[in-house]
């Protein structure tokens, strides 16, 4: 049996490129992970990063749902402390009203920003302790069965727009498994919890109105070529480029070079970032199924969530579409 992959989005802005660029590259993605079988696309909020171009979440899917007929797409996550959930209720209740059967809508707690912007965000520094109440009101407000009286959200009631939560720790799978929600793993740069969040999830799980079993998602950075050596080029690439973004993060000294990134991950602080990427199938489409196959085998997934980590556009959705032919994807035709 074929594991449903999905794909995870961070509308990426490369060097030199606009945010404009990055849409027109998200919208390109999309396309080809519906042509080629992939079940859904999920976008990532994230807040002053210049590389990231998903920080409006909810306009960014109806942008690409615009452009797409059959694909599902979603939140990878929405940061619902970020957020009133009646707002949350009402922007993805828009979208599951103009495009229904396709709108999913994944939760997480982070901030996703640093302690600043989460100031100019107006985030209560508390705000993730209610986590947990957020959800159950959002829910409400999604059903129409809203838990705050004489409140709905117009539109979004009766939507039952399905909800997820993500996670990279303990915590999440807990709270999955008690509301019976499926639970999406961040295992593409924060694998240490992994397995024993699984566990937890799969023991603890109580059936839903939504999810009657257990239904895990994990996440894998992916790069596929048909030639093994780009492929291994295009990792170290990527590989490069996240390590100095995350040690660059607010420092005002020019960009690190190649070498002294290269030299920075011979280091125990260099091979800590760069083992947050370890689960990475890198390589021919054959050596990509392989380990998609048995990362899938190793954690009882229901479902893969796959970033195509190549940095350009082209070299991106040529690994999304060499995966889903190796994979024996099947594509979804419109009705």
């Amino acid at each position: 049996m074929t594991i449903p992959l999905s794909l995870l989005d961070l509308a990426p802005i490369a060097p030199g490129s606009t945010a404009r660029e990055s849409f027109a590259g998200s919208v390109a993605l999309a396309q080809t992970a519906e042509r080629t079988g992939y079940t859904r696309v999920w976008y990532a909020e994230h807040h002053n990063m210049p590389t990231i171009a998903s920080s409006a979440t909810s306009i960014l899917i109806g942008h690409v749902a615009g452009h797409t007929s059959t694909i599902r797409l979603g939140s990878g996550g929405i940061m619902l402390p970020n957020h009133a959930p009646l707002t949350i209720a009402e922007q993805f209740g828009t979208l599951a009203t103009l495009y229904p059967g396709r709108i999913d809508l994944g939760l997480g707690r982070a901030p996703g920003s640093d302690q600043t912007t989460m100031r100019a965000l107006r985030r209560d520094p508390r705000s993730a302790d209610s986590f947990p109440q957020d959800i159950v009101e959002l829910q409400g407000y999604l059903s129409g069965d809203s838990v705050i009286p004489g409140v709905q959200a117009v539109p979004g009631a009766g939507t039952d727009v399905p909800l997820y939560i993500l996670g990279s720790s303990l915590f999440g799978a807990q709270l999955a498994a008690a509301l019976g929600l499926p639970y999406a793993f961040a295992s593409h740069f924060a694998p240490d919890a992994l397995h024993e969040a699984i566990a937890i999830y799969r023991r603890d799980f109580r059936p839903s109105a939504q999810a009657a079993t257990p239904h895990l998602i994990v996440a894998v950075n992916a790069i596929a070529s048909t030639d093994a050596a780009d492929a291994t080029q295009q990792f170290e690439t990527m590989r490069r480029s996240r390590v100095r973004s995350m040690i660059s993060r607010g420092d005002s000294t020019p960009d690190y070079t190649d070498a002294q990134i290269d030299e920075f991950l011979t280091t125990p602080q260099g091979a800590q970032l760069a083992g947050m990427m370890r689960h990475t199938a890198v390589g021919t489409p054959d050596d990509v199924r392989a380990y998609l196959e048995g990362f899938a085998s190793e954690t009882g997934a229901d479902e893969l969530i796959i970033a195509h980590a190549s940095s350009g556009l082209d070299d991106r959705l040529r690994s999304v579409e060499l995966t889903a032919a190796a994979m024996g994807l099947t594509p979804l035709v419109a009705a």
